[in-house]
Protein backbone atom coordinates (compact mmCIF):
# COMPACT_ATOMS: atom_id res chain seq x y z
CA UNK A 1 0.00 0.00 0.00
CA UNK A 2 2.65 2.55 1.08
CA UNK A 3 5.12 1.65 -1.66
CA UNK A 4 2.31 1.55 -4.22
CA UNK A 5 1.36 5.13 -3.35
CA UNK A 6 4.84 6.62 -3.09
CA UNK A 7 6.52 4.71 -5.93
CA UNK A 8 5.03 7.29 -8.28
CA UNK A 9 5.26 11.06 -8.27
CA UNK A 10 1.69 12.28 -7.84
CA UNK A 11 0.33 15.60 -6.50
CA UNK A 12 -1.71 13.56 -4.00
CA UNK A 13 1.50 12.30 -2.35
CA UNK A 14 2.78 15.82 -1.74
CA UNK A 15 -0.58 16.97 -0.40
CA UNK A 16 -0.84 13.93 1.88
CA UNK A 17 2.61 14.25 3.44
CA UNK A 18 2.37 18.05 3.75
CA UNK A 19 -1.00 17.71 5.50
CA UNK A 20 0.42 15.11 7.88
CA UNK A 21 3.37 17.38 8.65
CA UNK A 22 1.04 20.29 9.43
CA UNK A 23 -1.06 18.08 11.72
CA UNK A 24 1.99 16.68 13.53
CA UNK A 25 3.49 20.17 13.84
CA UNK A 26 0.40 21.56 15.55
CA UNK A 27 -0.07 18.48 17.73
CA UNK A 28 3.44 19.03 19.05
CA UNK A 29 3.12 22.82 19.38
CA UNK A 30 -0.19 22.54 21.26
CA UNK A 31 1.59 20.86 24.17
CA UNK A 32 2.18 24.48 25.24
CA UNK A 33 -0.53 26.95 24.20
CA UNK A 34 0.88 30.29 25.41
CA UNK A 35 2.11 31.12 21.91
CA UNK A 36 -1.52 31.30 20.75
CA UNK A 37 -1.99 34.48 22.79
CA UNK A 38 0.45 36.53 20.69
CA UNK A 39 0.19 37.38 17.01
CA UNK A 40 4.00 37.59 16.84
CA UNK A 41 4.39 34.08 18.29
CA UNK A 42 1.79 32.70 15.89
CA UNK A 43 3.68 34.33 13.02
CA UNK A 44 6.95 32.75 14.15
CA UNK A 45 5.33 29.30 14.31
CA UNK A 46 3.91 29.81 10.82
CA UNK A 47 7.38 30.70 9.50
CA UNK A 48 8.89 27.57 11.10
CA UNK A 49 6.15 25.41 9.57
CA UNK A 50 6.80 27.04 6.20
CA UNK A 51 10.51 26.26 6.47
CA UNK A 52 9.78 22.62 7.36
CA UNK A 53 7.47 22.22 4.37
CA UNK A 54 10.04 23.95 2.14
CA UNK A 55 12.71 21.57 3.47
CA UNK A 56 10.62 18.60 2.34
CA UNK A 57 10.27 20.01 -1.17
CA UNK A 58 13.95 20.98 -1.42
CA UNK A 59 15.05 17.49 -0.36
CA UNK A 60 12.78 15.93 -2.95
CA UNK A 61 13.94 18.40 -5.60
CA UNK A 62 17.64 17.72 -4.94
CA UNK A 63 17.11 13.98 -5.22
CA UNK A 64 15.04 14.01 -8.41
CA UNK A 65 16.82 16.86 -10.20
CA UNK A 66 20.22 15.19 -9.84
CA UNK A 67 19.10 11.71 -10.85
CA UNK A 68 19.43 10.24 -7.34
CA UNK A 69 15.94 8.80 -7.50
CA UNK A 70 13.45 7.62 -10.07
CA UNK A 71 10.02 9.14 -10.57
CA UNK A 72 8.82 8.62 -7.00
CA UNK A 73 8.20 10.54 -3.77
CA UNK A 74 10.19 8.38 -1.36
CA UNK A 75 12.56 11.27 -0.39
CA UNK A 76 9.54 13.40 0.52
CA UNK A 77 8.06 10.62 2.66
CA UNK A 78 11.21 9.58 4.49
CA UNK A 79 12.35 13.10 5.34
CA UNK A 80 8.96 13.55 7.00
CA UNK A 81 9.27 10.22 8.81
CA UNK A 82 12.61 11.21 10.30
CA UNK A 83 11.19 14.58 11.41
CA UNK A 84 8.38 13.02 13.41
CA UNK A 85 10.64 10.29 14.79
CA UNK A 86 12.13 13.10 16.91
CA UNK A 87 9.21 15.51 17.52
CA UNK A 88 11.40 17.95 19.49
CA UNK A 89 12.86 18.87 16.11
CA UNK A 90 9.52 20.47 15.21
CA UNK A 91 10.01 23.06 17.96
CA UNK A 92 13.70 23.86 17.57
CA UNK A 93 13.68 27.06 15.52
CA UNK A 94 17.45 27.49 15.27
CA UNK A 95 17.98 23.97 13.96
CA UNK A 96 15.11 24.24 11.49
CA UNK A 97 16.52 27.49 10.07
CA UNK A 98 20.10 26.22 10.05
CA UNK A 99 19.15 22.95 8.33
CA UNK A 100 17.12 24.87 5.74
CA UNK A 101 20.25 26.82 4.77
CA UNK A 102 22.27 23.59 4.67
CA UNK A 103 19.73 22.09 2.26
CA UNK A 104 20.12 25.11 0.00
CA UNK A 105 23.88 24.56 0.13
CA UNK A 106 23.50 20.85 -0.70
CA UNK A 107 21.30 21.76 -3.64
CA UNK A 108 24.13 23.84 -5.10
CA UNK A 109 26.90 21.37 -4.29
CA UNK A 110 25.23 18.28 -5.70
CA UNK A 111 24.28 20.15 -8.88
CA UNK A 112 28.00 20.81 -9.45
CA UNK A 113 27.89 17.51 -11.33
CA UNK A 114 26.64 19.42 -14.36
CA UNK A 115 29.71 21.73 -14.30
CA UNK A 116 27.44 24.66 -15.20
CA UNK A 117 28.54 27.88 -13.41
CA UNK A 118 30.64 25.95 -10.85
CA UNK A 119 32.14 29.05 -9.21
CA UNK A 120 28.74 30.57 -8.53
CA UNK A 121 27.56 27.31 -7.01
CA UNK A 122 30.63 27.00 -4.78
CA UNK A 123 30.27 30.58 -3.56
CA UNK A 124 26.52 30.25 -2.97
CA UNK A 125 26.91 26.97 -1.09
CA UNK A 126 29.62 28.47 1.12
CA UNK A 127 27.45 31.46 1.95
CA UNK A 128 24.48 29.26 2.87
CA UNK A 129 26.69 27.17 5.17
CA UNK A 130 28.13 30.20 6.96
CA UNK A 131 24.60 31.58 7.36
CA UNK A 132 23.53 28.24 8.83
CA UNK A 133 26.41 28.44 11.30
CA UNK A 134 24.96 31.66 12.74
CA UNK A 135 21.99 29.62 13.99
CA UNK A 136 23.85 26.45 14.94
CA UNK A 137 27.59 26.96 14.96
CA UNK A 138 28.75 23.41 14.26
CA UNK A 139 26.87 23.28 10.97
CA UNK A 140 29.96 25.13 9.75
CA UNK A 141 31.52 21.66 9.41
CA UNK A 142 29.60 21.31 6.15
CA UNK A 143 32.23 23.59 4.63
CA UNK A 144 34.30 20.39 4.37
CA UNK A 145 31.72 19.22 1.82
CA UNK A 146 32.42 22.36 -0.23
CA UNK A 147 36.12 21.54 -0.38
CA UNK A 148 35.35 17.91 -1.24
CA UNK A 149 33.14 19.14 -4.09
CA UNK A 150 35.90 21.42 -5.33
CA UNK A 151 38.35 18.49 -5.25
CA UNK A 152 35.90 16.36 -7.25
CA UNK A 153 34.87 18.92 -9.87
CA UNK A 154 37.10 21.99 -9.97
CA UNK A 155 40.42 21.12 -8.35
CA UNK A 156 42.61 22.64 -11.06
CA UNK A 157 41.08 26.10 -10.84
CA UNK A 158 42.76 27.86 -7.89
CA UNK A 159 39.98 30.45 -7.81
CA UNK A 160 37.52 27.78 -6.68
CA UNK A 161 39.60 27.14 -3.54
CA UNK A 162 39.51 30.85 -2.63
CA UNK A 163 35.75 31.31 -2.98
CA UNK A 164 34.77 29.78 0.42
CA UNK A 165 37.07 32.27 2.17
CA UNK A 166 35.48 35.17 0.29
CA UNK A 167 32.07 33.87 1.35
CA UNK A 168 33.27 33.63 4.96
CA UNK A 169 34.49 37.23 4.88
CA UNK A 170 31.21 38.40 3.33
CA UNK A 171 28.92 36.67 5.84
CA UNK A 172 31.16 37.57 8.81
CA UNK A 173 31.14 41.23 7.84
CA UNK A 174 27.38 41.35 7.31
CA UNK A 175 26.73 39.45 10.54
CA UNK A 176 29.04 41.75 12.52
CA UNK A 177 27.30 44.85 11.19
CA UNK A 178 23.85 43.39 11.93
CA UNK A 179 24.77 42.30 15.46
CA UNK A 180 26.39 45.63 16.34
CA UNK A 181 23.34 47.52 15.07
CA UNK A 182 20.68 45.19 16.48
CA UNK A 183 22.00 43.58 19.69
CA UNK A 184 25.72 43.18 20.58
CA UNK A 185 24.72 40.49 23.09
CA UNK A 186 24.13 38.14 20.15
CA UNK A 187 27.91 37.71 19.97
CA UNK A 188 27.68 35.79 23.26
CA UNK A 189 25.16 33.43 21.70
CA UNK A 190 27.40 32.79 18.69
CA UNK A 191 30.50 32.24 20.84
CA UNK A 192 28.62 29.94 23.23
CA UNK A 193 27.64 27.74 20.30
CA UNK A 194 31.30 27.46 19.27
CA UNK A 195 32.05 25.22 22.26
CA UNK A 196 31.80 21.47 22.05
CA UNK A 197 30.77 18.63 24.32
CA UNK A 198 30.86 14.85 24.17
CA UNK A 199 28.41 14.50 27.04
CA UNK A 200 25.43 12.24 26.25
CA UNK A 201 23.68 12.35 29.62
CA UNK A 202 20.53 13.83 28.06
CA UNK A 203 19.23 10.28 27.59
CA UNK A 204 16.93 10.47 30.61
CA UNK A 205 13.61 9.88 28.85
CA UNK A 206 12.86 6.28 27.91
CA UNK A 207 10.88 7.36 24.85
CA UNK A 208 13.86 9.37 23.60
CA UNK A 209 15.97 6.26 24.09
CA UNK A 210 13.50 4.21 22.06
CA UNK A 211 13.48 6.85 19.29
CA UNK A 212 17.28 6.98 19.02
CA UNK A 213 17.40 3.17 18.98
CA UNK A 214 14.90 3.05 16.13
CA UNK A 215 16.88 5.68 14.25
CA UNK A 216 20.14 3.79 14.78
CA UNK A 217 18.61 0.60 13.35
CA UNK A 218 17.14 2.44 10.35
CA UNK A 219 20.44 4.22 9.74
CA UNK A 220 22.41 0.97 9.85
CA UNK A 221 20.09 -0.61 7.29
CA UNK A 222 20.04 2.27 4.80
CA UNK A 223 23.69 3.30 5.17
CA UNK A 224 24.98 -0.25 4.77
CA UNK A 225 22.76 -0.86 1.74
CA UNK A 226 23.91 2.41 0.16
CA UNK A 227 27.59 1.56 0.60
CA UNK A 228 27.05 -1.95 -0.82
CA UNK A 229 25.00 -0.67 -3.77
CA UNK A 230 27.33 2.25 -4.54
CA UNK A 231 29.51 0.42 -7.15
CA UNK A 232 26.41 -0.57 -9.13
CA UNK A 233 25.15 3.01 -9.41
CA UNK A 234 25.60 4.82 -12.76
CA UNK A 235 29.14 6.17 -12.94
CA UNK A 236 27.88 9.67 -13.68
CA UNK A 237 26.19 9.75 -10.26
CA UNK A 238 29.07 8.38 -8.18
CA UNK A 239 30.30 11.80 -7.07
CA UNK A 240 26.79 12.80 -6.02
CA UNK A 241 26.43 9.68 -3.88
CA UNK A 242 29.86 10.34 -2.35
CA UNK A 243 28.65 13.79 -1.30
CA UNK A 244 25.42 12.37 0.14
CA UNK A 245 27.32 9.83 2.26
CA UNK A 246 29.87 12.47 3.31
CA UNK A 247 27.04 14.87 4.22
CA UNK A 248 25.48 12.19 6.43
CA UNK A 249 28.70 11.68 8.37
CA UNK A 250 29.16 15.44 8.77
CA UNK A 251 25.64 15.64 10.20
CA UNK A 252 26.45 12.84 12.61
CA UNK A 253 29.68 14.55 13.72
CA UNK A 254 27.69 17.75 14.37
CA UNK A 255 25.45 15.71 16.66
CA UNK A 256 28.48 14.29 18.46
CA UNK A 257 30.21 17.64 19.14
CA UNK A 258 27.24 19.98 19.71
CA UNK A 259 27.17 21.32 23.29
CA UNK A 260 23.36 21.46 23.61
CA UNK A 261 22.96 17.84 22.65
CA UNK A 262 19.53 16.37 21.95
CA UNK A 263 17.93 14.12 19.36
CA UNK A 264 16.79 17.05 17.21
CA UNK A 265 20.43 17.86 16.31
CA UNK A 266 20.26 14.79 14.06
CA UNK A 267 18.17 16.89 11.65
CA UNK A 268 21.30 17.41 9.51
CA UNK A 269 21.34 13.69 8.72
CA UNK A 270 17.69 13.49 7.62
CA UNK A 271 18.09 14.54 4.00
CA UNK A 272 21.12 12.31 3.25
CA UNK A 273 19.44 9.39 4.97
CA UNK A 274 16.22 10.00 3.02
CA UNK A 275 18.26 9.69 -0.21
CA UNK A 276 19.79 6.43 1.05
CA UNK A 277 16.34 5.14 2.01
CA UNK A 278 15.09 5.96 -1.48
CA UNK A 279 18.01 4.11 -3.04
CA UNK A 280 17.31 1.12 -0.78
CA UNK A 281 13.64 0.88 -1.74
CA UNK A 282 14.36 1.33 -5.43
CA UNK A 283 16.83 -1.55 -5.21
CA UNK A 284 14.40 -4.02 -3.66
CA UNK A 285 12.91 -6.25 -6.35
CA UNK A 286 10.56 -8.28 -4.12
CA UNK A 287 7.32 -6.32 -3.65
CA UNK A 288 6.31 -7.71 -0.27
CA UNK A 289 9.77 -6.98 1.18
CA UNK A 290 9.40 -3.36 0.06
CA UNK A 291 5.99 -3.10 1.63
CA UNK A 292 6.90 -4.71 4.95
CA UNK A 293 9.99 -2.53 5.35
CA UNK A 294 8.00 0.61 4.54
CA UNK A 295 5.26 -0.31 7.02
CA UNK A 296 7.85 -0.91 9.76
CA UNK A 297 9.63 2.43 9.16
CA UNK A 298 6.40 4.45 8.93
CA UNK A 299 4.76 2.62 11.84
CA UNK A 300 7.75 3.06 14.15
CA UNK A 301 8.05 6.75 13.25
CA UNK A 302 4.42 7.48 14.11
CA UNK A 303 4.64 5.34 17.26
CA UNK A 304 7.71 7.28 18.39
CA UNK A 305 5.97 10.58 17.66
CA UNK A 306 2.87 9.82 19.72
CA UNK A 307 4.90 8.33 22.59
CA UNK A 308 6.84 11.59 22.90
CA UNK A 309 3.86 13.96 22.80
Amino acid sequence: MITTIFSKSRPFNYVLVTTLLILCFFLYQLKITEWLQSAESIGKKAVLLGLLVASLFISNFITKKNGLSKDNTYPFLFFFMFLILFPTTLGNSNLIISNFFILLALRRLISLQSLVTPKEKIFDASMWIFLAALFHFWSILFIALVFLSIALHSARDYRSWVLPYIALFTISTLAAVFILMYDPALWDYVLKGATFSFDFDYFTNKFQNIAISIYAAITALFLFSQIVAYPSKPLVHHNSYKKIIFAFFIGFIIYIVSPDKNNSVLIYTFMPLAVMATSYFEGIKIKWTQEVTAIIVVGLSFLSFFMQL
